[in-house]
């Protein structure tokens, strides 16, 4: 995995290419001169050109790569897979349209968090680090919520075409997303998708960008990420669940981790701690008696 300082390693090289060609079903209507909405509807003619596109890429990705990196491949072509029929439900007529944008929001965010690994610590990459396997309770409230946004949309579909509600959910995504990777990058090798035990010979104390707003800014952005995906869907059940079970993970993880970082830094971080607030609301982190 050693790559040249400033380069993507190889199998960053690699997940990139297969997400902008799973992505490429986007093009499809272009290259077919149909409308996006024939592709995204239930139509005998999208469903057959979307599953010679899905063959084609496969057996081409099986002749580019070899394991480890066809199974690196295979998944960021997935997410660049949904991502692209999540622009084709954006851009169509469909009253799915912002379910589309939930895909694009949701492909972007694993495939990203992928992505910004392999260029900040690629030295922790693996595959875990596309988080599709993040949790039980994870995979658990994702299909908690298509089930909600189906079952609301046959029973009463005009609860799912509030724009208004459904642009502030975006913006509240990408606001996530954006503080989560400015995170990811300010923190550099520092930054870890699991919570080290043990301190390494580079690891230092970040409190600079937005470390100097937050605590924990990854943890703000993907707290408010996972709300907005839920606003964005305008599903209510879904937006108190998400808050509170959210808000409890965030809680206990940081707790966890501040354990770690007053052990690695001591004094130095109590005093950032003091300085600096976590970011979540009514989250203090850990209590150190004196």
């Amino acid at each position: 995995m050693a790559a040249a300082e400033g380069s993507l390693v190889p199998e960053g090289r690699a997940s990139l290419a297969a997400f902008l060609l799973g992505a490429s079903v986007a093009a499809l209507p272009l290259l077919l001169s149909a409308p996006p909405a024939l592709l995204a509807g239930p139509g005998l003619q999208g469903r057959a050109a979307l599953a010679l596109h899905v063959a084609g890429i496969n057996a081409l990705l099986r002749l580019l790569y070899r394991p480890p990196l066809y199974q690196i491949a295979i998944r960021a072509c997935f997410l660049g897979f949904a991502c692209g029929c999540g622009l084709l439900l954006s851009f169509g007529q469909s009253s799915w349209r912002h379910f589309g944008w939930y895909m694009c929001s949701l492909s972007l965010f694993h495939y990203s968090e992928y992505l910004m690994t392999a260029i900040n610590n690629p030295r922790s990459l693996s595959l875990d680090s596309f988080l599709l396997n993040h949790s039980f309770e994870y995979t658990l409230a994702a299909l908690s919520s298509w089930i909600e946004f189906t079952v609301e949309k046959i029973i009463y579909p005009e609860m799912k075409q509030i724009t208004w509600l459904s642009t502030v959910g975006l913006l509240m995504v990408i606001f996530g997303d954006c503080l989560r990777k400015a995170a990811m990058l300010t923190a550099g090798s520092n930054f870890n998708h699991i919570v080290q035990n043990e301190k390494s010979d580079t690891h230092t104390l970040v409190t600079s960008g937005v470390y100097g707003w937050f605590r924990h800014p990854s943890y703000v952005g993907w707290f408010y990420w996972s709300i907005g995906t839920q606003v964005l869907l305008c599903n209510p059940v879904c937006v108190v669940g998400y808050t509170l079970a959210s808000w409890r993970f965030f809680r206990e993880r940081i707790e966890e981790e501040e354990f770690t970082l007053i052990h690695f830094f001591g004094a130095e971080y109590l005093e950032y701690k003091k300085r600096v607030p976590s970011g979540l609301p009514f989250i203090k982190g850990v209590k150190v008696e004196l």
